[in-house]
């Protein structure tokens, strides 16, 4: 079949009133480019994208920065891997037609420039080196494809429901420290499409934060410092854990460890328990836990292996006998070792990194890319987010009785866009109104000032 009957036939699929049953069938579970425009052409919230982006500056108050969006850059991935930097838009239709015109297979956004980022050669042949980034979100980007030593279920960018739960508990841990140790309050949680989640900082306190401040928010994080060779996973510092690394652990990285992961990655196997011992300093220890273990290998009790075994493990470790901080520690250590955030450091410390738009399809799953509430995380389910092709079938059993900015809420796109709306976009906006206001009658009140002079 040629390209151009094969989207022929799919805008049949996509326009057909009254579809049959067969035609539903026909649409792959598997990303197809040529249900892009379908998605981007009804779907996707290109007003509710442009509005976040503006933050209040695409209304008609005198102290509005009218170019402010216009300096905002994005990129587009097309087909084959091309990219297109630096693409900028002044107003939410041309937005729109932009996407709509490229179809790009991955949207990612870049900071706001000094000047608009597509016109940066003109300035740059000038000689007035003043292209440069002033604002961004402060974002985290975190993968659990870095967490394979910490899990056997999968590798790499396979994810299951079993090792799902190490993303639940950094958004847990990062969200609740951005809004109780920073006093952030506009914070977006993303699900990449594949493997992991990101994190936008929207407060315009966040935004306006140098690389250098940022650079130190990321460090405030910073505890995993392992790598598949390392013994010694984490760095925990001092007499005394900072106050919130003793919230994070007592709140939820030990409940969690013990009550799930202990048993759902069989950490304290017979297969496996070595590379825990290996993070236990005193030797004396290890051999008289390995001792028990090799002993009890055939162990008639209830309770779960790994259970029993890590119970020993503590009562050994934290016994009064135990005089030395450091391995009274190592219970805390293995727990943070395998379950604290491992955060991308460098996109959260320098304002020029890309990251993947939300509502974005990931085109090797096929998967969009919807937020994530933070207060009811536990309940998101990776494999179960809206498809592009399910998105089509959803699209194709509404028909044509439904138009314009309807069509998403009689789909499973439906409760994502209502999140981000409500929950994210509206307070964000009362926010970013209120900032201009304060702004503009400061201003007002020292223009006042210096006319009194």
């Amino acid at each position: 079949m040629t390209k151009e009957a094969q989207n022929e036939r799919d805008d049949m699929l996509v326009d057909d009133p009254e579809p049959q049953d067969k035609q539903l069938d026909d649409i792959p579970d598997e990303f197809n480019p040529n249900y892009l425009k379908v998605y981007y052409g009804r779907l996707f919230p290109h007003a509710d994208m442009f509005k976040w982006l503006s933050y209040g500056n695409d209304g008609k108050h005198p102290a509005c920065d009218q170019s402010y969006i216009g300096r905002r850059e994005f990129s587009f991935t097309l087909d084959n891997d091309i990219y297109l930097r630096f693409q900028s838009f002044n107003s939410a239709s041309e937005l729109e037609n932009g996407i709509k015109d490229k179809c790009p297979f991955k949207i990612d956004i870049g900071p706001v420039y000094s000047v608009d980022p597509s016109k940066r050669l003109a300035y740059s042949q000038s000689g007035d080196n003043i292209f440069t980034p002033v604002e961004r979100e402060l974002v985290f980007d975190i993968d659990i494809s870095d967490y394979d030593d910490a899990r056997y279920c999968c590798s790499g960018a396979d994810v299951c429901l079993d090792c799902w739960p190490l993303m639940t508990i950094a958004i847990k841990v990062i969200d609740t420290s951005l809004r109780d140790d920073f006093g952030f309050n506009h914070i977006l949680w993303v699900y990449s499409g594949r493997r992991g989640v990101h994190c936008w900082v929207c407060d315009g306190k966040a935004r306006r934060l140098n690389n250098e401040q940022r650079g130190a928010i990321a460090d405030y994080f910073r505890v995993y410092k392992g790598n598949t060779n390392s013994k010694s996973k984490v760095s925990l510092v001092g007499s005394a854990l900072h106050p919130f690394l003793v919230r994070s652990y007592s709140d939820v990285l030990r409940d969690f460890f013990e009550k799930k992961l202990l048993c759902s990655q069989q950490l304290l196997s017979d297969e496996r328990y070595e590379k825990i011992l290996e993070m236990i300093p005193d030797e004396s220890i290890t051999s008289e836990l390995r001792g028990k273990w090799q002993d009890n290998r055939r162990s008639s009790s209830r309770k779960d292996v790994n259970v029993v075994r890590w119970e020993q493990l503590k009562q050994l470790l934290q016994s009064g006998k135990q005089k030395a901080t450091g391995i009274r520690r190592c219970v805390e250590e293995i727990v943070f070792s395998f379950t604290y955030p491992r955060l991308d450091m460098e996109v959260s410390k320098h304002m020029n990194h890309l990251l993947k738009a939300p509502f974005c399809i990931h085109p090797k799953t096929g998967r969009v890319c919807v937020p994530i509430d933070p207060d009811v995380c536990d309940e998101f389910d990776p494999t179960n987010v809206p498809t592009l092709s399910k998105l089509l079938r959803e699209i194709n059993s509404v028909g044509l009785q439904v138009e314009g900015d309807k069509v998403w809420e009689r789909t499973s796109m439906g409760k994502s866009i209502r999140y981000f709306r409500g929950s994210f976009l509206q307070p964000l906006m009362k926010s970013c109104k209120e900032e201009i206001e304060e702004s503009y009658s400061a201003k007002v009140q020292q223009s006042k000032n210096s006319l009194t002079w």
